[in-house]
């Protein structure tokens, strides 16, 4: 499976059929995270959902078993994850902005 490919297919996935299923990844995520920040004590924010489910994806991964689903979520994870960064986080300033 080429990046192209790859790329394609994670957006079908995260733009339409996951969108379809379970509405925004900011308002999935926000009802993972407050389920996680209640069984874990601690605060879980969405875009730590997204990370974290990425770091799921790279440890499978690491078993060294090819599964291109794996390659395929994990870049739907990041889109995600940049998304809901994109409007919940603050912008990092350049060197030298006031």
């Amino acid at each position: 499976m080429n990046r192209k490919t790859t790329l394609e297919q994670a957006i079908s996935i995260v733009c339409q059929d996951r969108e379809a299923q379970y509405g925004s990844p900011e308002d999935n995520f926000g009802v993972i995270s407050a389920l996680w920040s209640d069984y874990l004590e601690c605060n879980i924010e969405p875009h730590d959902v997204a990370m974290l489910m990425a770091l799921l994806k790279i440890a499978r991964i690491k078993s060294g078993r090819y599964k291109d689903d794996n390659y395929i979520d994990l870049a739907g994870y990041a889109a995600c994850a940049a998304e809901i960064a994109d409007r919940c986080m603050p912008v990092a300033k350049e060197e030298g902005d006031i």
